[in-house]
């Protein structure tokens, strides 16, 4: 073996530890920047873990009556349409409650009803068997 050839085995290795090197490089490069993303990403949900710990205080509690039924939110709708319910003989729709409780049948009002009727269903007052279809909960 002469050192010319000697010399060329040794360039192609050192040209391959190189490109491995720079391989090496851009993945390590890659990987800190995924690695400032997930920081970033826990840095935002511990300061909304403390935003929502520091207005837990401020969000109001269901509170229950000693019946143990849920208590209804203090707007005077609330008790008329479960009346409507305790005289339905069957699943109502939002419409039904407006016209049992004499509003107009404008789309504001029937969506107002709707929603007053979702928040007794996340109480647990009434259940959605089928989407805008409630019933009084057994």
């Amino acid at each position: 073996m002469n050192l010319n050839s000697l010399l060329q085995a040794l360039d192609l290795q050192e040209d391959a530890a190189r490109a491995l090197a720079d391989d090496l490089r851009t993945q390590i490069d890659a990987l800190q920047t995924q690695l400032r993303e997930a920081e970033l990403r826990l840095e935002h949900l511990a300061i909304t873990r403390t935003t929502i710990t520091g207005r837990a205080d401020r969000i109001p509690a269901q509170t229950v009556d000693p019946a143990g039924s849920p208590e209804l939110p203090e707007h005077p709708d609330y008790p008329r349409i479960l009346s409507v319910f305790n005289d339905a003989t069957g699943p109502l729709r939002a419409r039904d409650i407006c016209q049992a409780l004499d509003f107009e049948l404008l789309p504001k009002h029937v969506e107002r009803t709707r929603a007053k009727m979702k928040r007794l269903v996340t109480m647990g007052i009434l259940t959605e068997a089928e989407p805008g279809t409630f019933s009084k909960k057994q």
